[in-house]
């Protein structure tokens, strides 16, 4: 090969041309060659190789073939053997000038590794586009994972470079950073912390993409749309797009609502405050009244005969209400919304339906409604719980209840 390495150099001499001429014209003229060379393989492996792509792509059904030709990996490959046949001959180019051929040589090996790393790289998010195809990784952090991948990659790739320029092996190489790891920790600090997150969120399965969350530190209230290494995109209901660091998920509190769209129904928890002077018994003139409304009717027929057989087996005197048991309009008023909400279209009947008094307040006392909508759509749950509430809110003044409100001026001068 050396012989050959130098027909230009001998040609040159014969046609008496000087001996260092003669070697630079010869280094030139087999690095044009070369190049030509490469150029005519680089292309004709790129079109063999995209051709026989083609041809499996067309007897396959899966999609990962294009997605690999998407991401330009068989194009990459087909830069291997060109470089391979660099490295190779250009001892033989430069065999006259050994400061410049370990010089070509290194970078011919570094542009190996930067190639070798791209390539890893094409594969790896090749990988992550097909699996995101599919239904069952569609709520997985797999951008995540692809990225650590790639920034292992780089490391690994950017120190081999940096052994191959220095002359110094792998390892001892990577023996010497050590005093240095104080400084690639803090710049990797979120790439880290976001790694350990991802991997978190995932095993503990907190949140998926698709998943409704709120997260008032961020103000985010919406569905997720992509978790990434470092951040997880939310979409708000207002479209806009809230930013949340992947391990602020482990690291503070947010609430995920996918229980509630995985359940039978979505929560209205709501109360009305009564004004306790309001509250009173109700007199046999009053009960009469209410038994016209159907909802309570069975009801109060039902605890005025019980009512009365305990009075009269104990001799109450009824002249005054207090004695004796006795039915209130807040008692009477807890059973008919209760009976209404039981008999609401809109109301999960296979779920909790609850009626209840709190405790006491300054304004007066609640009222609470607990019960599950069976439509768990936003602007649905929305319209029956308002719907509820305002049938609730206008039969009050039937059981001559008042609902408390604050002062406004204009009651005031009324008053």
């Amino acid at each position: 090969m050396e012989r050959y390495a130098h027909w230009i150099y001998d040609y040159l001499i014969e046609r008496d041309w000087s001996s260092p001429s003669a070697r630079f014209v010869n280094m030139i003229g087999l690095l044009v060659i070369l190049l030509i060379g490469l150029g005519i393989v680089d292309a004709l492996i790129r079109r063999i190789i995209l051709s026989q792509f083609a041809r499996i792509s067309e007897k396959t059904k899966t999609q990962f073939d294009d997605i690999l030709v998407q991401n330009r990996v068989p194009r990459n490959v087909a830069h291997i053997i060109p470089l391979l046949i660099a490295i190779a001959f250009v001892p033989y180019i430069l065999l006259d000038y050994p400061y410049y051929e370990v010089i070509l040589e290194k970078a011919l090996k570094g542009l190996s590794i930067l190639l070798a790393v791209w390539i890893i790289r094409g594969l790896v998010h090749s990988v992550r586009d097909y699996l995101n195809t599919k239904d069952r990784f569609k709520d997985k952090p797999i951008n995540s994972y692809s990225q650590v991948i790639v920034i292992i990659t780089w490391i690994i790739g950017i120190l081999t470079l940096f052994a191959v320029v220095t002359g110094i092996p792998f390892f001892q190489f990577i023996t010497t950073l050590g005093a240095a790891s104080a400084i690639i920790l803090l710049v990797f600090r979120d790439t880290i912390m976001g790694f350990v997150a991802s991997i978190q969120v995932s095993v503990n399965d907190m949140v998926h993409i698709g998943d409704w969350i709120t997260f008032e530190k961020f103000g985010a209230d919406g569905t997720v749309i992509e978790i990434n290494l470092a951040t997880v995109k939310v979409q708000n209901f207002d479209k806009t797009i809230t930013t949340i660091p992947t391990y602020a998920l482990i690291s503070d509190s947010f609430k995920n609502w996918r229980g509630m769209e995985g359940s039978g129904g979505r929560r209205i928890k709501r109360a009305i405050i009564i004004r306790q002077g309001s509250i009173k018994y109700l007199d046999q003139e009053k009960v009469q009244q209410l038994k016209k409304i159907e909802l309570i009717k069975d009801y109060l027929e039902n605890r005025e005969n019980d009512i009365t057989a305990f009075n009269e087996e104990n001799k109450t005197d009824k002249d005054l209400l207090i004695n004796g048991r006795n039915l209130t309009n807040m008692g009477v008023f807890r059973k008919f919304v209760e009976t209404y909400i039981e008999q609401h279209s809109a109301i999960n009947k296979d779920m909790i339906i609850m009626t209840r008094q709190l405790a006491p307040t300054t304004q007066g006392i609640p009222i609470e409604i607990y019960a599950f909508s069976k439509d768990k759509r936003w602007q649905n749950y929305e319209y029956i719980m308002a719907d509820i509430f305002d049938y609730i809110i206008a039969s009050t003044s039937y059981f001559d209840l008042e609902i408390f409100e604050l002062p406004n001026r204009l009651s005031a001068n009324v008053n």
